[in-house]
Formats: C-alpha cells, sequence, structure tokens
C-alpha cells in the first residue's frame, strides 16, 4: 500500500488566500474596541510629538509649560465630547449641540456684562478662581433652571427645549452685541480677548478644578452607559423598558451643564467642536454603543486639538487661535449636515 508522503497543499489560490487575509484584517478593523486603540496610539503619538519635538531652551522648562496646555486639551476635549455625544442622545437631534443653542452666547454674556458693569480693571484684578466660580455657578444654575422649567409639566418636550435654546442664543448673542458697542476701545479689547478660546498655558488652579468636575461628569456617566443606549430607541420605549425617563433626562442634562459651563468658563467658546467631534465619533466607532462612543467622541477631541496645535505651531507656524481654525472648520461642517439632512 503506498502512502503519498508528498507535502499537502490548500487548493485556494494565491488571490483567494490574499481575499481571505484582507476579508479577516476587515473583519477584525470592524472590531470598535481595535478602532479604539489605534485611535489612542496615535493621540499618544501626537502627545509625545508635541512635548518632546521643536524645544527652543531648557526641556524641563518646556514641559512643564506644554504639559500644561496638552492637560488642558484633554480636559476640553473630554468634557465636550462626552457632553456633545450624551446630549444628542438625549435630544435625539445629532445636529444640535450645547454651544449651538446658546451656552457659549451665555458665556460671553456674563463676561460682558461683568466689563459693562465694573469696568476692564475690575474684570482683570479680579481673582481668576472667583470669576471661574461666578461664571460656572451663573452658567449652571440657568441650565438648571431651563430644564427644570421645560420638563417640570406634561406640555413640555424636547421640541420646545431646543426652540427656547436657539431663541434664548439668539438674544444673548443680540443683547452681547448691543452692550459691545456702548463699551470704550479698551474695555473691549479686553472683552474681545475672552471670546476666543485659549488653550495654552491655562490657569492651573483652574485647571485643576476644572479637571475635578469633568473627571466627576464621567464618572456619574459610567453606571448610565446602558440606560444611554436605551435612550436611543426613543422615550415610548426607553419607558416600556423600565427607564424613568424624566429623572435620567435631568440628572443627564445637569451632568452636561456642569462640564460645558467648566469647560468653557476655562478657556472660552469653542462653538463647533462638539458637533465635529460626536459626528466623526459615530462614523469612526461603527457603532452607537456609548461605552464605544464616549471614549472615542474624548480621544477625537483630543487627537484635533493636540494635532491641529502641532500643525499650526511646528509645521505652519501660524500666529492664529486653534479656535478660529476650529470654528471656519466647523461652520463648514455644520452647513454639510444641515444640507445633507434637506437632501434626505
Amino acid at each position: 500500500m503506498r502512502t503519498d508522503l508528498a507535502p499537502r497543499h490548500s487548493d485556494a489560490t494565491p488571490a483567494e488566500g490574499g481575499r481571505g487575509i484582507r476579508a479577516r484584517a476587515a473583519s477584525a478593523w470592524a472590531r470598535p474596541g481595535l478602532r479604539l486603540a489605534a485611535l489612542a496610539v496615535v493621540v499618544v503619538v501626537l502627545i509625545a510629538l508635541y512635548l518632546f519635538t521643536a524645544v527652543p531652551g531648557s526641556l524641563a522648562f518646556a514641559l512643564k509649560i506644554r504639559s500644561a496646555s496638552v492637560v488642558a486639551m484633554v480636559v476640553v476635549a473630554v468634557a465636550v465630547g462626552v457632553s456633545t455625544v450624551v446630549f444628542h442622545t438625549i435630544t435625539q437631534n445629532r445636529i444640535l449641540t450645547p454651544s449651538i443653542m446658546g451656552f457659549d452666547a451665555f458665556y460671553l454674556l456674563i463676561s460682558t456684562v461683568i466689563v459693562f458693569t465694573l469696568g476692564s480693571t475690575a474684570f482683570l484684578r479680579t481673582d481668576p478662581v472667583v470669576l471661574w466660580l461666578v461664571q460656572v455657578a451663573v452658567m449652571v444654575a440657568f441650565s438648571v433652571f431651563l430644564f427644570t422649567w421645560l420638563f417640570g409639566g406634561k406640555r413640555r418636550s424636547i421640541h420646545l427645549m431646543l426652540l427656547v435654546g436657539i431663541v434664548l442664543g439668539t438674544f444673548f448673542r443680540s443683547f452681547t452685541e448691543w452692550m459691545q458697542r456702548m463699551l470704550d476701545p479698551l474695555d473691549f479689547q479686553v472683552l474681545t480677548d475672552t471670546a476666543f478660546a485659549s488653550l495654552t498655558r491655562p490657569d492651573e488652579t483652574l485647571l485643576l478644578l476644572t479637571g475635578i468636575l469633568v473627571l466627576l461628569g464621567c464618572l456619574a456617566v459610567v453606571p448610565l452607559l446602558n440606560t444611554l443606549d436605551v435612550l436611543t430607541l426613543g422615550e415610548p420605549a426607553a419607558v416600556g423598558l423600565g427607564v424613568n425617563h424624566k429623572r435620567v433626562i435631568m440628572a443627564l442634562f445637569a451632568i452636561v451643564s456642569v462640564m460645558v459651563a467648566a469647560s468653557t468658563a476655562l478657556v472660552g467658546p469653542i462653538l463647533f467642536f462638539g458637533l465635529i467631534v460626536a459626528n466623526l465619533a459615530y462614523s469612526y466607532a461603527g457603532t452607537f454603543r456609548h461605552r464605544w462612543t464616549l471614549p472615542t467622541a474624548a480621544l477625537l477631541g483630543v487627537l484635533c486639538l493636540v494635532g491641529g496645535q502641532l500643525l499650526l505651531e511646528r509645521v505652519f507656524a501660524f500666529g492664529a487661535s486653534l479656535s478660529i481654525v476650529i470654528e471656519f472648520a466647523g461652520g463648514l461642517f455644520f452647513l454639510y449636515l444641515v444640507l445633507r439632512k434637506g437632501a434626505r
């Protein structure tokens, strides 16, 4: 009896084998965990490049300055990314964000009222911690009052909340512009500096306070990840599945208000930043489960801020603020989303 000792080969052709490898690679890349890990690696590389490249003098001094900027970018990215995704879930709308609805306009109104009533000298001499606490407290109190009023009765709805938010945002901007027209040039110049976000050289005390509030907000969201997934099905389905819709919505609105208010009071307004990172997170994660979309939005936010600052400073040597570039790109992206929704 003969025994075939020749080596056995697969019947698949090299082309078919290549297609199988590509199919397995595509299947592995479809996993949200792998995508998130790859994004985290890219973010770490960008942070390392920002910290250790093009050091003009002492490395220790440069790291001290740059590390504070990186921490501020991370805190703002996490606050804006997480709050925007949560806001989209509870409003069932992926175009509107807290900033677009008037939170940033209310921040500028607070600063304008302070300068208008006390003057730029008193504004600059005020303890930054006190000023930050006043801005955060006023923004949180206003947003909580607004949400409580809107959800206080049976006739209240998400759509009414969105309409009121947009109208109030327009009113805040108009009233702010009216007061700014009556300021003297020096006061107006001081106020203009607060109108654009500044991510470089943040106040360390304010950065610590903001980081604590953002961390507490993230920890409060973690137990509600599954509930957020249920809320994506809509209010009737969520109530049918045992979710106390009104209580959960109010709790989430409070978390969003604190995170947005803290980050805005720290660096200033960035109007379209949340819109960009949230919608990119939905596409990149490949799933709408919040355990993946929330960290993806946070990492994409860090990627945009650190990567954008790195390009502006080290590649293009631009003196412009990163927030201006984000505002321009975000405005175009907002128009694209609106036109795409309208075409549908």
